[in-house]
């Protein structure tokens, strides 16, 4: 069964009889015939009463030429996919995207891409600390957000700052730190329990914040800490951004620590196509060269590091 035969039955079916539907189709009665048998003994069904004069369709056959008409569409449209990715379109774009990049922004950008009508599928992947850089690295990404870079990339990376990231320690209201006097030592955090989101690098990367002997409760996820520390689970270090409304609503309280401030600095990377000797082609496809325009925008990369109000969820 193929587009061809569903064809012939959708026009059986509009002429009302096998001899109409043949003499539209540019066949003699007998050819038409001969492949409706055909179609019918491959299923094992009857597709058309022969009852009457007039061709009907069976109930087998009705749901044949529906689900038949599905497919001519999705053949239709995969043939036009298939015609655009052949003018250099990516068939697929995977994005990973850390912990500190806001989730609702990516969706916004997707949502303008999909407006192209561009044939590229896009996939996201939600990673944290070096597991961003390294899906990049070891091919699982083409366009990595929120890297922060503990080791050089390759000539093959290209890499440009997306922002800084302000980090703030923050506690619930009745977490015992909160009414710790300030400013906090590594001595007062050490004997509390903090909350840490683990490195999606395959090798368990970086750790960041725990204090030598202190307890960890690590979680897979920005958004899965945050909901560990608002209620009283540990302590830790938050987005600024993303604890920001948080404390205006009373739900954390900042602590001032006599540690270093962090602020991390985050950049986006890409892999690129080398380009051949001689040729003026682009070093990246369309669909890649389309999101770094969008990352070139000073707004675009605030809004994903969640600076901008209403932004403020992270990537589950």
């Amino acid at each position: 069964m193929g587009p061809e035969q569903v064809a012939l039955l959708a026009a059986v079916a509009r002429h009302g009889s096998l001899a109409a539907a043949a003499r539209a189709l540019g066949l003699v009665p007998s050819a038409l015939t001969y492949r409706v048998r055909q179609m019918e003994q491959a299923l094992d069904v009857l597709l058309l009463d022969r009852r009457s004069r007039r061709a009907r369709l069976t109930p087998a056959g009705q749901e044949l030429l529906r689900a038949g008409d599905a497919l001519l569409r999705e053949w239709d449209a995969l043939a036009q996919r298939v015609r655009r990715i052949a003018t250099g379109w990516e068939a697929e774009l995977t994005i990973a995207a850390d912990a500190v990049i806001c989730p609702r922004t990516l969706l916004e950008l997707c949502e303008a891409f999909y407006a192209l009508g561009a044939p590229t599928r896009l996939r996201l992947r939600g990673e944290t600390l070096s597991g961003t850089l390294e899906a990049l690295l070891s091919g699982q990404a083409d366009l990595a957000l929120g890297v922060t870079l503990e080791r050089t990339p390759t000539a093959e990376i290209g890499l440009q700052p997306l922002g800084n990231v302000p980090f703030c320690f923050a506690v619930a209201p009745h977490h015992p730190l909160a009414r710790a006097a300030e400013p906090l030592t590594p001595a007062d955090i050490r004997t509390h329990r903090i909350v840490a989101v683990a490195d999606t690098a395959p090798q368990g990367g970086l750790t960041v914040g725990p204090q030598p002997g202190q307890d960890v409760l690590t979680v897979p996820s920005m958004a899965m800490k945050l909901q560990a520390q608002l209620r009283g689970l540990g302590c830790g270090w938050l987005p600024q951004p993303l604890a920001q409304p948080h404390v205006n609503a009373g739900h954390l309280v900042l602590k001032a620590t006599t540690l270093p401030a962090r602020v991390v600095p985050t950049a986006y990377a890409w892999r690129q196509t080398a380009r051949p000797v001689g040729s003026g082609a682009p070093r990246t496809g369309p669909a890649l060269h389309w999101w770094l325009q969008r990352l070139a925008d000073p707004l675009t990369r605030d809004a994903l590091l969640m600076k901008r109000p209403g932004h403020d969820a992270p990537l589950a």
